[in-house]
């Protein structure tokens, strides 16, 4: 089949699933212009397959924003620097259960059917290649460069967003609904530890989510904090770049050969984890936690087959500081000389950390609103958290802000304590958009309920005469 078959046997699906019906949301007006149902805040694969399962709920008064350029949107082609993807190829994700949506379908319209038998992981790049696709053959309504700055809630149910950028209109957007669909940091910052922020200039170390000259890096020394998937990700690149050496330091004794994430895609705890009680959420989110994701076989492998390539365990770093052009690490096990630091210390998920928030986030109910864990198993990482409902709506911890945030949906990573394994996780979307879609659509008629029903009431067209 070719891609161009492809393309007619997805709209023939489509149609036959009677995609793209009438809206049943009542239109608003307002005199300050349009005002959209939804807007999705983040154009990458959440995003769009937000936007797609909202479509599939009759809602296409939607927009949806993002602050890259056409086609760069989420990591992909930015700052992931994996070699391939390290979920397995046969989970399926915001294809939604279509067939001829999901990326097999389109690799294999583009490759052949025996090239699939030939992939171990999707490459990264494909991937990205795969949601460009997605995005046009489903017509998504997708603008780019627009960066939110601020979220304005207004006494007459409307959000106003304050955007800026190349592609943001003049005004502010108007959105009875706004879904955070900004991806791993979107519900916080990258952490970088202040003993390295305070101690160097920015020009010796960058966080792995940053961009990275790597060809200003070649033949040099670098020193990489941190013992996850992304660390090695990035000794890889560096030293296939043409770094002399890179050195990854880990202060686990060994490195966690346990992925949680594998035991979640197979035992129904993706699916089911919104039915857990408080205390089984914050157990099962702190366990995964404690294992983080490790890196995946080939991707240790690849990195260490570099003769540059040097790890050591049971290495925190202790201190750092400048010294000459470079840095010095200090360890348990001496110190060491670097001309350039990578950190991979992850992030931290507060709804305070973001700015668009700051004039509503004093009300956001974090978990250790509504969760006090056990002396002992008490992590302030996860209490940090929004505190969501099952359909990823932001709650309130007091009576002032319930009108406030009555309408705001968090679909990115900081909803994984309340809503396990979902936004930003490819393994988790197949399950997780139809619940934000639906916790979207059924606010929407609870807020119009009074004129659903008065509509239902009145209505009397006859459609059978009996003669």
């Amino acid at each position: 089949m070719s891609l161009e078959s492809l393309n007619e046997r997805v709209k023939t699906d489509l149609s036959y699933l009677a995609y793209g019906g009438a809206d049943w949301v009542r239109p608003w007006e307002h005199s300050e212009g349009h005002v959209y149902d939804v807007i999705i805040v983040g154009g990458g694969q959440s995003g769009l397959g937000a936007a797609f399962g909202l479509l599939r709920e009759r809602i296409s008064n939607l927009l949806v924003i993002d602050e890259n350029r056409d086609g760069l949107e989420g990591p992909w082609e930015t700052y992931a620097r994996m070699v391939t993807l390290r979920t397995p190829k046969h989970l399926t994700s915001i294809d939604l259960g279509i067939p001829s949506l999901t990326f097999r379908s389109w690799w294999e319209a583009r490759n052949g059917v025996a090239a699939w038998d030939e992939v171990d992981k999707i490459p990264r790049g494909e991937w990205m290649n795969y949601l460009r696709w997605y995005r046009q053959i489903l017509k998504l309504p997708v603008i780019n460069e627009v960066r939110l700055l601020l979220i304005e809630p207004g006494e007459d149910g409307i959000y106003r967003l304050q955007v800026s950028g190349a592609g943001a209109p003049s005004g502010p957007l108007l959105a009875r609904k706004v879904v955070l669909a900004t991806g791993i940091q979107g519900g916080g910052q990258w952490h970088v530890p202040p003993m390295i922020a305070d101690s160097l200039p920015e020009h010796l170390y960058a966080h792995t989510s940053q961009p990275i000259d790597f060809t200003a890096l070649r033949g040099k020394r670098i020193g990489i904090l941190g013992g996850g998937a992304s660390a090695f990700d990035n000794a890889n690149f560096a030293l296939s770049e043409g770094a002399a050496e890179v050195q990854v330091f880990v202060r686990r004794e060994q490195l966690p050969g346990v992925n949680p994430i594998r035991q979640m895609e197979v035992s129904g705890m993706i699916e089911r984890f919104h039915a857990l009680a408080d205390e089984d959420k914050y157990a099962v989110i702190s366990h995964f936690f404690h294992y983080n994701q490790p890196p995946t076989r080939d991707t240790f492998t690849r990195a260490a087959a570099w003769p540059g390539f040097r790890l050591h365990l049971g290495s925190p770093w202790l201190q750092v500081e400048a010294s000459g052009e470079g840095a010095v690490v200090t360890t348990p096990q001496g110190r060491f000389s670097f001309d350039y630091l990578i950190v991979s210390t992850g992030l931290l998920s507060d709804p305070a950390l973001r700015p668009e928030l700051q004039q509503v986030e004093a009300h956001i109910a974090r978990w250790s609103d509504r969760y006090q864990a056990p002396a002992g198993a008490r992590n302030a990482l996860l209490d940090a958290h929004p505190y969501l409902s099952p359909g990823f709506a932001l709650q309130s911890r007091d009576e002032t802000g319930r009108k406030l945030l009555h309408g705001l949906f968090v679909f990115n990573y900081s909803a994984l304590v309340s809503c396990g394994l979902s936004a930003s996780a490819i393994s988790g979307l197949r399950n997780a958009i139809p619940k934000l879609a639906c916790g979207v659509a059924d606010q929407l008629f609870m807020d119009d309920r009074r004129q659903i029903l008065q509509a239902y009431y009145d209505y009397d067209e006859i459609e059978f005469t009996g003669q």
